[in-house]
């Protein structure tokens, strides 16, 4: 095992509106407090009373996606966290991903590609 799964990611135009959607479906706490992130107007959260967090990321211009359509495809990343930034990426390379931004050394989180070409998180914890 190399990381441990946070949250899911979901872009969006109005973070806080969409959490409270999905709160109203899921149940759960909206903006609970958590070390992991910060919270403002372009980033909220969902916990989950069954455990699952969803992140809510404000997108300038954001485009929903339209279904099926392949030229407006769904957009969510995951972000996993890990102990060891340096030696999950080494490791998640090893397996196919690819970097899209390694940060500048002070960040606690970087962003891949998987395979596919699927964007992903490793947050160091």
């Amino acid at each position: 095992m190399i990381a441990e799964l946070q949250c899911l990611v979901i872009d969006c135009p109005a973070p806080r509106e969409l959490a409270e959607f999905y709160r109203a479906v899921l149940g759960g706490e909206v903006d609970r407090p958590d070390r992991r992130w910060s919270l403002d107007e372009a980033w909220s959260t969902l916990h989950t009373p069954a455990g699952a967090v969803l992140c809510f990321q404000g997108v300038a211009d954001h485009r929903p996606p339209v279904w099926p359509d392949p030229e407006r495809p769904q957009q969510f990343h995951l972000d996993f966290g890990v102990a060891d930034l340096d030696a999950a990426q080494e490791q998640v390379l090893a397996h196919g991903a690819t970097v899209l931004d390694e940060g500048d050394g002070r960040r606690s989180w970087r962003v891949y590609a998987d395979p596919a070409g699927h964007p992903f998180c490793l947050v160091r914890h």
